[in-house]
C-alpha cells in the first residue's frame, strides 16, 4: 500500500512542502503550492495550483475531502493556525490567521475572511465578500451574524492545535507502515 500523497509539478511550478508539514496519503498537491511548517493536508484533500499560487500557513489544516483551487489573478492564501473543515471548497480567496472554515462551506474568488473569524458549516461566501475580523458568518449567501465571543475564538485555536498534534500522530503511524 502506498503511503505517499500525490505531489506533482505543473507548468514549471513544483510544490514546496516544509519537512514539518503533513500530507496524508490520498491527498493531492499540484503545482505552485507552499505548505509551511506544521501545515497539514488530510485524506482526499485536493490543492490544485495550476494557474496561480496556493499558500498554506504554519499550523493550518486542510481537512478531509477539501478542494482548494485558483483562477488567474485569484490565488488562495490561508494564514496561520487556520482550520478548513471537511468537504469545504476554498477558491481564489484569502483566509487570514486564526480562522475556521466550517464543514461543507464554500468561499469564492476575491473573498477575504478576516483574522479570527468563523465561517459556519455549509455557508456560501460570495465572490469579493470582505468579512471583518472576529466575525461569525453564516447562510447562503453568507452574511455577518455577529462578533465571536472570546470563548468561541479560543475554541478555534484549540481545534487548530489539536490538528497539529493529530498530524504528528498520523505521520508517525504511516512511518511505521513504510
Amino acid at each position: 500500500m502506498s503511503h505517499q500523497a500525490l505531489v506533482m509539478g505543473i507548468g514549471g511550478k513544483d510544490p514546496r512542502i516544509d519537512p514539518e508539514a503533513f500530507t496524508a496519503p490520498t491527498s493531492v498537491v499540484i503545482g505552485d503550492v507552499t505548505l509551511h511548517a506544521g501545515a497539514s493536508t488530510w485524506y482526499g484533500a485536493v490543492l490544485r495550483a495550476d494557474c496561480g499560487p496556493i499558500e498554506i500557513g504554519a499550523d493550518s489544516n486542510i481537512q478531509d475531502n477539501c478542494s482548494l483551487h485558483v483562477d488567474p489573478g485569484f490565488p488562495v492564501t490561508i494564514g496561520e493556525r487556520v482550520s478548513v473543515g471537511h468537504n469545504a471548497v476554498v477558491h481564489g480567496c484569502t483566509v487570514e490567521d486564526d480562522c475556521l472554515i466550517g464543514m461543507g462551506a464554500t468561499v469564492l474568488n476575491g473573498a477575504v475572511i478576516g483574522a479570527g473569524s468563523l465561517v459556519a458549516a455549509q455557508a456560501l461566501v460570495p465572490q469579493g465578500m470582505r468579512v471583518p475580523p472576529g466575525s461569525l458568518v453564516a447562510g447562503v449567501p453568507a452574511k455577518v451574524k455577529r462578533q465571536l465571543t472570546e470563548e468561541e475564538r479560543a475554541g478555534i485555536s484549540l481545534n487548530g492545535s489539536m490538528y497539529v498534534e493529530l498530524a504528528k500522530a498520523h505521520r508517525a503511524a504511516h512511518a511505521k507502515e513504510d
